[in-house]
């Protein structure tokens, strides 16, 4: 594991949980470099004093608070530290609620929780609490310059700590344009809830993360590989004219569109199982019809004609068996 980022505890209770906080997650995003369309060169940005102009080092940057237009209060670190010492060192546990409860738009980013020195037992029992209790704790905690709400789930055998929005960062979805709540109010039919319900039980299966890969990413790389092979790696290539959207007066006929999911996703099993079903019936039913046949006393009787004769030449040499005997 790498270098943790944070280190401080969980308070929870009386209870002192001493934990570090490591990265959960890394990006793998296409590293695309800025170039000048004229000659192919990479873009670079510096950092520079606006009322000189000149290139300013890291070692001459500091922090500011802007109180008033063009004047600043300098914030060291240990100033930002020393406004609230505890809540830059604890994870300040609030309240305990139901997951379910807590809507996606507030989650923001994932953080492990490992315990300290001397924290196993405690860290271990906070873990076990929260999945027996099934639920995850609400916290606050200040990473770097900025308070977070958090949530503190438990995910096997780790604690995660998870970033949240605060409620001030969530847009209202009032001004939106969004159909009405309920299904008739919609113009929605029992028909196709009971076809889009069909559809995603058909398209059910367990959880598989390994599963899914950023396919893009592998067709853009694939895309990089084709034109340095075709030496194109100077071209810009030009964007295409945009299709026409449908009109929007267009009536789209949901029950239409299910039938065709329906039938090439949700039941794409179920039809093969009848299908096989019907091959096992077939060559089930195919043999039947012979012995019957076999047994009939008049065999010339048989719709084809080289099976006629077959049989006939088969019965020639009966009756001299039937002497010899």
């Amino acid at each position: 594991m790498a270098r943790s980022l944070w280190k401080g505890a969980i308070s929870f209770g009386l209870v002192h949980i001493p934990v570090e906080m490591h990265t959960a997650v890394q990006s793998h995003d296409l590293d695309l470099t800025m170039l000048d369309k004229r000659d192919f060169s990479p873009i670079g940005f510096k950092r520079y004093n606006k009322n000189t102009s000149k290139e300013v080092s890291w070692d001459n940057i500091i922090k500011g608070y802007e109180y008033q237009d063009g004047e600043y209060v300098v914030l060291s670190d240990e100033d930002l530290k020393q406004a609230n010492v505890k809540a830059t060192q604890t994870i300040d546990i609030l309240a305990f609620v139901n997951a379910a409860d807590v809507p996606l738009t507030y989650y923001e980013t994932p953080y492990y929780l490992a315990p300290g020195k001397g924290g196993d037992k405690v860290y271990a029992l906070l873990r076990e609490t929260l999945r027996k209790a099934d639920r995850i704790a609400i916290a606050t905690v200040v990473i770097r310059v900025r308070q977070h709400l958090c949530a503190l789930v438990c995910v096997d055998d780790s604690i995660i700590l998870n970033t949240l929005r605060f409620a001030e960062e969530i847009r209202s979805a009032e001004d939106l344009k969004l159909p009405p709540k309920s299904i008739k109010s919609a113009g929605i039919s029992d028909k196709e809830i009971k076809m889009a319900l069909s559809l995603v039980d058909g398209m059910t299966e367990e959880w598989n993360p390994e599963q899914y890969h950023d396919t893009y990413k592998n067709d853009v790389l694939a895309l990089v590989q084709k034109k340095i092979k075709a030496k194109q790696t100077k071209s810009i290539t030009v964007a295409a004219p945009e299709k026409k959207a449908p009109a929007s007066s267009n009536v789209v006929d949901l029950v239409a569109l299910l039938k065709q999911s329906l039938g090439a996703k949700g039941k794409g099993r179920a039809a093969n199982d009848e299908e096989e079903d019907e091959e096992e019936a077939v060559e089930e039913e195919a043999p039947a019809p012979r012995p019957r046949k076999a047994a009939a006393k008049k065999p010339a009787a048989k719709p084809a004609a080289k099976r006629a004769t077959a049989s006939k030449t088969a019965s020639k040499p009966a009756p001299p068996r039937r002497k010899a005997a």
